[in-house]
C-alpha cells in the first residue's frame, strides 16, 4: 500500500476525542474523498497527515516511510505531502510565477523557471505568469494554489475543503479540471469535503466520517 493509516487517534483533550480508531489504505495514483459533516473530523485528519498535529495514537506510512508512529515524527516540513488550502493562500504581495515557485527554492534557477512554466501549463494559465492573486478569479487563484502544492512533486497531495469558496457553476467547472490534473500526473490525493457530489465527480473511493469514526467506505465506479 502506498498510503497506509492505521489505529490513528486523536484528543485535544482527554475528554474530547476528536479521531477514533481511524485505519484505511490507498494505493498510488488513487484518489480518496473524506466525507462528513462539520465537526466530524476530516480536517483534523489532514493535519495528522501533513504533520501540523501529532496523533494521540496510531501510525501513517507514505510511499514506504514512516511518518508518525509511537517511536516516530517528521516534521511537517520534512514531509513529502502537498497541501491545498480552503482560502488557497496565496501570497497577495507574489506574483503567480513567485506562489509556484515558492516550495521549490532548492531548484536552480533554469529548472525552478522550467518547473513553474510546466505547471502553468498543465492548469492551462500560463498568460497569468505575472499576475497577481487580487488580479486571478477565485477558480483561478484555486487552479495556481493546486499548481504551487504540485510544484514540488509530493508524494500525496491533501485539499481541505477546496470548493467552498465557488459558486455552484465555476465548482462544476473545477470539479472536472481538477479530476483530470490530478489523474493527468498519477497524484495520489485525500480531499476532504462535506459534499457528496464532489467527492462522487472526483474520488476513486469514498471514506465516510462520523463523530471521529468511519462509518462507511464506497468505490465510485467511472462513468
Amino acid at each position: 500500500m502506498y498510503v497506509n493509516i492505521e489505529s490513528l487517534d486523536f484528543a485535544y483533550t482527554k475528554r474530547n476525542p476528536v479521531l477514533k480508531n481511524i485505519s484505511f489504505s490507498m494505493e498510488e495514483g488513487e484518489v480518496v474523498a473524506i466525507l462528513g459533516s462539520s465537526g466530524s473530523g476530516k480536517s483534523t485528519l489532514l493535519r495528522l497527515v501533513s504533520g501540523l498535529e501529532i496523533p494521540t495514537k496510531g501510525k501513517i506510512e507514505v510511499n514506504a516511510e514512516t511518518l508518525c508512529n509511537a517511536n516516530t515524527f517528521i516534521e511537517c516540513e520534512k514531509r513529502q505531502v502537498g497541501m491545498v488550502f480552503q482560502d488557497y493562500a496565496l501570497f497577495p504581495h507574489m506574483n503567480v510565477f513567485k506562489n509556484i515557485a515558492f516550495g521549490i527554492k532548492n531548484y536552480s534557477k533554469e529548472a525552478k523557471k522550467q518547473r513553474v512554466l510546466e505547471m502553468l501549463k498543465l492548469i492551462n494559465m500560463e498568460e497569468k505568469i505575472y499576475a497577481y492573486p487580487h488580479e486571478l478569479s477565485g477558480g483561478q487563484q484555486q487552479r495556481i494554489a493546486l499548481a504551487r502544492a504540485l510544484a514540488p512533486s509530493p508524494d500525496v497531495l491533501l485539499l481541505d475543503e477546496p470548493f467552498s469558496n465557488l459558486d455552484a457553476d465555476l465548482k462544476l467547472k473545477i470539479r472536472h479540471e481538477l479530476r483530470s490534473i490530478m489523474k493527468m500526473t498519477d497524484m495520489t490525493a485525500i480531499f476532504v469535503t462535506h459534499d457528496y457530489d464532489d467527492a462522487k465527480d472526483i474520488a476513486d473511493r469514498i471514506v465516510y466520517l462520523e463523530n471521529g469514526r468511519i462509518v462507511h467506505e464506497e468505490t465510485i465506479k467511472p462513468d
